[in-house]
């Protein structure tokens, strides 16, 4: 059974997300319209109402600038510790 969730939040610092979830706007779009998914199979993989990944989907859709800043963030983010990372090519066993 799902758990309810209904409302987008944004918490400071954070991105939208799933009120009482750590599921964001961004990662059920790209489970949907990156990976192909149906909205019933991410509901169910995720616990979670099919109306909460249907209001997700509009959230973000409703609000593009919003949805590119929380984007633009991420990759910046990524860049910005990407020399913590190991390339596996350098990895010796």
């Amino acid at each position: 059974m799902s758990q309810p969730a209904g409302r987008i939040v944004r918490e400071l610092h954070d991105e939208p997300h799933l009120d009482g979830r750590r599921i964001t706007v961004r990662f059920i779009k790209e489970q949907i319209e990156g990976r192909g998914l149906t909205p019933r199979t991410v509901a169910d993989r995720h616990d979670l109402d099919v109306a909460d990944v249907y209001r997700a989907l509009t959230y973000y859709h409703d609000h593009p600038e919003e949805m590119r800043a929380v984007e633009r963030q991420r990759e910046a983010a990524i860049e910005e510790h990407e020399h913590l990372t190991t390339d596996p090519n350098d990895v010796r066993g």
